[in-house]
């Protein structure tokens, strides 16, 4: 029997019946991808047994996603759509760590494993978000802006993380790792305020012999949507932000037009493996024995997130229906956590225990966030 196709199609009948389930009780598509991870996962069926190998294929549709993303936006050239989003993320970092302290003296759990859990707070799912932004029509307003702009801060924040997870692990100091991302963004700035204002980029005039051709559409696409990713991810950067960066460039060029219709199909389906991975993830026989603590977990931190973001968004000037919907959209731990907990386990900075306590929260919140704001949405 051929192994690869058997999964496959199991992959795809799975997901499918999950997403005409979630279609008639009117739920993002994004709940079908988890739960299939979870029934095909190591815990269930052991279909995909490796979610690491899945989750490395998926980050191609992340940043296909980002990618488009970029295209659909304006560089903002209002002066509170870069201002508020600064202070809001600062805000959003001290009133993590804040609570991280908190919990790790009820907890009494050591500096570094306070600190860690500090970074699981501050960063949110740019999947998830930007998901509910494009289907609520809100990507585009002043306030969608602002919670695509924190997302970026979020991303640029990625470098330094890093290198402290790296020098506590006994990689030592890298003085590069700091700089080097950080003249580049400098760059971008600039490069952004030229081109701002204006409505087109021009190309030579070879580029348009590709608008006619779908083979060459399709690998210039992904070579420039997955170039710009790789080039931030040297550098130091997210390899998301640079597929996004790369979006904002393209979508000023008029020849490269067709992009999203040649490559559409292929962000659907690698973003359904980014997140089958997530599901993968999920330790059933763990969160059985542990289910007490774990749901707990969940909960604190969608509660906790959602409370403190709405707040930050209520002292920014926003009315209470948008902050809660902020907050709620701000609600999950990221899938930077996913990396921040494996780094810290493996260099024995977290012991066993508190890091599948973490990867079951973290997934558990991916998950329940999308549910989270599907119900407040229509309250509110």
């Amino acid at each position: 029997m051929n192994t690869l196709l058997w999964p496959i199609c199991l992959l795809c009948f799975t997901t499918l019946g999950m997403m005409f389930l979630l279609k008639k009780l009117k739920q993002p598509y994004l709940i079908a991808y988890i739960i299939a991870g979870i029934v095909l996962g190591p815990s269930i069926l052991k279909v995909f047994t490796k979610p690491d190998e899945i989750e490395i294929i998926g980050e191609i549709g992340i940043l296909l996603m980002m990618f488009f993303l970029g295209t659909e936006i304006n560089v903002p050239d209002n002066r509170s759509l870069l201002v508020k989003p600064v202070i809001a993320q600062c805000m959003k970092i001290l009133l993590s760590i804040a609570f991280a302290f908190l919990v790790g003296n009820i907890m009494e759990l050591s500096f570094k494993s306070i600190i860690l859990i500090a970074i699981l707070f501050v960063f949110n799912s740019t999947a998830v978000v930007s998901e509910f932004l494009r289907k609520h029509n809100t990507l585009k307003t002043a306030f969608g802006l602002t919670i695509l702009n924190m997302l970026i801060l979020q991303d640029l924040l990625l470098a330094p993380v890093l290198t402290l997870l790296k020098v506590w692990s006994g990689s030592g100091f890298d003085f590069w790792s700091i700089i080097l991302p950080a003249i580049v963004c400098i760059v971008i700035f600039f490069v952004f305020k030229k081109i701002r204002n204006s409505r087109e980029i021009k190309l030579w005039r070879f580029f348009r012999i590709i608008g006619n051709d779908h083979d060459l559409q399709v690998f210039m696409g992904l070579f420039i949507c997955l170039g710009f990713g790789l080039f931030a991810e040297v550098i130091g950067l997210s390899s998301a932000l640079g597929s996004f960066i790369a979006g904002i460039l393209v979508g000023r060029i008029n020849v490269f037009n067709w992009l999203e219709r040649s490559l559409a199909s292929f962000k659907v389906f690698f973003v359904t493996l980014f997140f089958v991975s997530i599901g993968l993830r999920i330790d059933i026989s763990y969160l059985y024995s542990n289910y007490q603590l774990i749901f707990l977990g969940t909960l604190v931190v969608l509660m906790s997130n959602s409370l403190m973001s709405a707040i930050i968004f209520r002292l920014l000037k926003y009315n209470w229906k948008d902050s809660w919907y902020g907050g709620a959209l701000l609600s999950q731990t990221g899938e930077f956590g996913i990396l921040a907990l494996s780094i810290a386990y493996k260099a024995g900075i977290i012991e066993y225990g508190l890091y599948k306590t973490g990867l079951g929260i973290t997934c558990l919140s991916l998950l329940f966030s999308t549910i989270w704001i599907t119900i407040l949405k229509k309250v509110i």
